[in-house]
């Protein structure tokens, strides 16, 4: 009698991978928005940072970024009555700073100070930048409707700094349960591309 076992095997390939069902509390793990960033805020004399992962790009122009500050953060009402902060890129060579940066509260220690991090003057708005930082994105906060509901900030991008090399930095995508994925090796498929969707 013949085995049934390539088509099988066929139609496994067809349909991909096997799955099991997964806790929707960690979707996070496979849907991170981004690299992880400083936000730096300033306000009532006081300077502060905080280490965030949920953001995502929203607008190209104006470039408006929304973001995740939760109500409990001491950075979230610094950004609020501002008005504006910097979103500060860090390197793998950061990693370490950044996750002390997260588990502290600026309410109780000067994090510039603790993690021996650089306060730099911005241009645009008055927070500070992380001088150590691969690139510095100045923000103004465009609108805070939903702020009350979510705690979900929109920002617009209203100067940018960013390192000349390396043009592709090894960023980190914190992915739950004390995990970083590291930004790898670059692909192109630009060739694939239809002209203005690049």
């Amino acid at each position: 009698m013949p085995s049934d076992r390539p088509a099988a095997s066929a139609a496994r390939r067809r349909t991909g991978p096997r799955k099991h069902d997964f806790p929707v509390a960690d979707v996070r793990r496979y849907l991170e928005p981004g690299p992880i960033v400083l936000v730096s805020s300033r306000h009532g004399g006081r300077d502060n940072l905080m280490t965030m992962g949920w953001h995502t790009v929203m607008e190209f122009t104006p470039s408006l970024v929304g973001c995740v500050i939760a109500s409990s953060n001491h950075s979230h009402r610094m950004v609020r009555d501002s008005g504006q902060c910097v979103i500060n890129l860090p390197t793998m060579a950061l990693l370490d700073t950044v996750v002390k940066v997260g588990n502290s509260s600026g309410a109780e220690v000067d994090k510039f100070a603790a993690f021996g991090l650089t306060a730099a003057p911005a241009g645009e708005v008055d927070a500070p930048l992380v001088a150590e930082c691969h690139a510095n994105f100045e923000c103004r906060l465009h609108d805070d409707a939903l702020v009350d509901r979510y705690d979900f900030f929109i920002l617009e991008v209203v100067k940018a700094h960013v390192a000349r090399t390396p043009k592709h930095p090894r960023t980190v995508h914190y992915t739950g349960d004390g995990r970083f994925v590291v930004a790898g090796r670059t692909v192109s498929r630009r060739g694939l591309f239809r002209p203005g969707m690049l």
